[in-house]
């Protein structure tokens, strides 16, 4: 088991991303934004740059956290953006070694929806075409409980990856998208348990209908069971914080200030692992 992070929600230059999980004593980093530009779209040479000083300060890359079939790329997007992001995606996971790249599921278009059989068969088909190619580079994606048709419920999410019926496809199973999707938290992951190969750490309330986040543990996303009965059943992947708590990236919602945004990100990284000290088996 290790610890992990979306980093830029630390800071939005990599070093600010690297110095906080060096505070923290972490080794490995999830990759989603570098000055305002994700991972799988930075040019070449800003990524020989990332290459470069990941390496001279030991860090390692668990995860990139791309844009593919996510909150901003509804169903009726064209396919290929998706596409040409997991092929220039796959040569830069090799080059620093992470295996997984985090996706969705394609949200329906609020402005132009599809009816639901139409949206579920599309964002089943346009998946497998992505699956083949994260298969034929030797990554995996993993599936996140968020926005898109397969996480409206967890039954969507094991029809999606039964359908797909790909080793390149699996689950990314992040604990507070449940409450805030108004579903059973222990519920949803319990169904998934078999496929869960990375999570994320997040946490939140609804308050008068308002998604709250928190820190991990102060909310309704049954963090500390989840994780508890993660380490019990010998998981040994990535715990990854996504804490929302300074900035939320799919809102708009900014930071008030850079240090807000460090100071909230190395606090919940320090709740996170004093949780898993307190569940974790004796045997660890």
């Amino acid at each position: 088991m290790f610890f992990s992070g979306i980093s830029d929600e630390a800071g939005q230059s990599l070093t600010t991303q690297i110095k906080a999980h060096k505070e923290l004593g972490w080794c490995y980093m999830e990759l989603r934004v570098v000055d305002g530009t994700n991972i799988t779209s930075v040019p070449d040479d800003k990524f020989e740059e990332v290459c470069r000083q990941l390496s001279e300060n030991g860090m390692k890359v668990s995860c990139f956290a791309s844009a593919i079939a996510n909150w901003a790329r509804p169903i009726t997007c064209d396919p290929q953006i998706d596409i040409d992001d997991l092929k220039r995606a796959i040569p830069r996971m090799h080059r620093l070694n992470t295996p997984f790249i985090r996706v969705m599921s394609y949200p329906n278009d609020p402005k132009n929806p599809l009816p639901e059989n139409e949206w579920r068969n599309e964002a089943i088909r346009r998946m497998k075409v992505l699956a083949k190619i994260a298969e034929d580079g030797g990554v995996v994606m993993v599936h996140e409980n968020c926005s898109g048709w397969g996480g409206l419920s967890a039954e969507n999410s094991n029809i999606l990856l039964g359908e797909v019926n790909s080793k390149a496809l699996r689950v990314v199973y992040d604990t507070g998208n449940p409450v805030t999707y108004g579903q059973d938290p222990w519920e949803y992951y319990k169904a998934v348990f078999k496929d869960i190969v990375y999570v994320h750490i997040k946490d939140a309330k609804k308050v008068n209908g308002e998604d709250i986040y928190t820190y991990c543990g102060e909310g309704d996303g049954r963090v500390r069971d989840i994780v508890r009965d993660l380490l019990a059943n010998g998981y040994d992947g990535g715990f990854s914080i996504e804490p929302h708590l300074a900035a939320i990236i799919h809102t708009g919602q900014k930071a008030q200030s850079e240090a807000a945004l460090y100071e909230s990100y190395t606090e919940y990284g320090r709740r996170l692992m004093k949780i898993v000290e307190e569940v974790k088996p004796s045997s660890l």
